[in-house]
């Protein structure tokens, strides 16, 4: 085969990763919560209910903003249902998933969840303005946020929590453009309650960061005309515009699928591209940035393997055992959202557990890695720092979705410490890839390690049986040459991080 080329110089840069770039989702969704992150009666369970084994899989995975509790279950939520004495806590419909929600997971759980994963867990909480609205986010803001002296935030106290949650990272409702959403709206009725909210939350809190919701793909009919619609009634009022897109393998067509994150690149930049045009019409210096609070691969087309009837608590649903295959198509899109930094700054994995997940658990019993565990746990270990400006040659192939695409799906983030990181995907099903890097003025002078997530069978697969089938491995061969060249073999079908010191 051809070689793949690129070159890396610190005078070409994409910009710095926010560390938000790493976060992930907690919907109560299955067994997200319920069996995943909180189970009283496991045997690691502590005094709080939650499961240790899953905590420390947590801080493994490296992952900081979590968002919730929604998702579409946000969008008939009482927020009052999940606070104060568990036992007292109502159980309700959850309209969303057909499942019956018991509540005793709710606000104060969450945030004693992030504490214990440590100071890099961020709340990002989304407020539900499909049922509800300004009325209702308010007293939620003045229940978490506020110090005391007041109704609400006195309640609080009296829940057992003296202070104030400090929650900065807020979502004006979710997928409001999806007419799957309880409480669907148009752009023009989104846009007016999104800004009427941000604005009387500002009110309170004049530092708020908020997310106004963008389209739920870009393959939907309103697609760019709901940003501008929004965008047009709440542009200085909120930060960033959210984006969620999801992809699956279609049966006979792998070549497309491992290609997947063209469409998430094509998404990126047309919703900056948007974004940038309502700024330039209200004739604004802000730029608006992107949320891309919802990404994974999920194989909606599956039927579920599990029976489930209406009104379950956590029933077994969305339960994804994901490949090598999967991992390295997951890999792809960790690369598109780093090659977007500037402007990508927020993106949440969905979700963290159980339910399209890099963690899976079994009640009572065991917790371990899905293959995806592993690309986002280096990513957002070694993917700190500058991105820099990746711009590669390399062997093309045909796909039926995306007519011609490369090979080579790459990118680089540069440390503080002047070490550098390639992360690099081969799209082949069968062929290596050679790749040869020129670093220019980096001052590297050796490889720190070169591993891969790859298989001899690109559908093998970790299981409660089989906990460590996949995991990363160590590739040979690769240099650094005297000239300053790094070269590398990909192997079929492969995510590779290559360190650089």
């Amino acid at each position: 085969m051809r070689t793949a080329r690129f070159a890396l110089d610190p005078a070409f840069t994409i910009g710095e990763v926010n560390p938000r770039l790493f976060g992930s989702f907690v919907e109560h969704l299955g067994r997200c919560v319920y069996t995943g992150i909180y189970e009283p009666d496991h045997p690691s369970a502590d005094a709080e209910g939650l499961r240790t084994d899953v905590l420390d899989l947590v801080r493994e995975l490296g992952v900081t903003t979590i968002r919730y509790p929604g998702g579409n279950f946000v969008s008939a939520y009482n927020w009052e249902d999940g606070v104060g004495p568990a036992e007292e806590r109502p159980r309700r419909l959850d309209l969303a998933w057909r499942s019956t929600e018991t509540n005793r997971f709710g606000l104060s759980e969450y945030i004693a969840f992030l504490r214990k994963i440590g100071p890099q867990a961020e709340p990002m909480m989304a407020i539900n303005l499909g049922t509800r609205g300004v009325a209702e986010a308010l007293e939620l803001q003045e229940y978490a946020n506020h110090p005391g002296g007041t109704a609400r935030s006195d309640l609080r106290v009296a829940h057992g929590d003296k202070e104030p949650f400090g929650i900065g990272l807020w979502c004006l409702g979710n997928e409001m453009d999806g007419p799957w959403q309880t409480g669907h709206k148009t752009a023009e009725e989104y846009g007016r309650l999104a800004a009427e909210t941000a604005r009387a939350m500002r009110q309170i809190e004049p530092d708020l960061e908020l997310v106004a919701c963008g389209s739920s793909g870009q393959d939907m009919e309103t697609f760019a005309a709901w940003e501008a619609t929004v965008l047009a009634q709440t542009y200085d009022l909120v930060d960033y515009i959210s984006l969620h897109a999801y992809y699956e393998e279609t049966e006979g067509d792998r070549d497309s699928f491992l290609a997947s994150a063209v469409d998430t690149e094509s998404f990126i930049e047309n919703v900056v591209a948007t974004c940038d045009h309502v700024g330039a019409r209200l004739k604004s210096k802000k730029k608006i940035n992107l949320s891309f609070d919802e990404w994974n691969v999920w194989y909606q087309s599956r039927p579920n393997p599990h029976p489930v009837e209406d009104w379950q608590e956590a029933p077994r649903i969305l339960e994804d055992v994901y490949s090598v295959t999967d991992a390295v198509v997951f890999g792809s899109l960790l690369i598109a959202l780093l090659r977007h930094a500037d402007r990508v700054t927020v993106a949440c994995l969905a979700q963290l557990v159980n339910v399209i997940a890099p963690i899976m658990t079994e009640p009572g019993g065991a917790a371990w890695r899905q293959t995806t565990f592993f690309p986002f746990a280096q990513a957002a270990k070694y993917g700190r720092g500058e991105v820099l400006d990746v711009r590669a040659v390399s062997p093309t192939y045909e796909t039926k979705k995306y007519g011609e695409v490369d090979l080579l799906h790459a990118t680089a983030v540069r440390a503080e410490d002047g070490s550098v990181t390639v992360f690099a995907v081969n799209r082949s099903q069968t062929e290596p890839l050679p790749l040869e890097v020129a670093l220019n003025r980096l001052g590297l002078t050796a490889v720190v390690e070169h591993s891969a997530v790859a298989d001899a069978d690109p559908d093998a697969r970790n299981t409660l049986q089989d906990q460590e089938r996949v995991t990363p491995h160590p590739v040979e061969g690769t240099t650094l040459q005297d000239d300053g060249t790094l070269t590398a073999v990909l192997e079929p079908l492969s995510w590779n991080v290559i360190r650089l010191g």
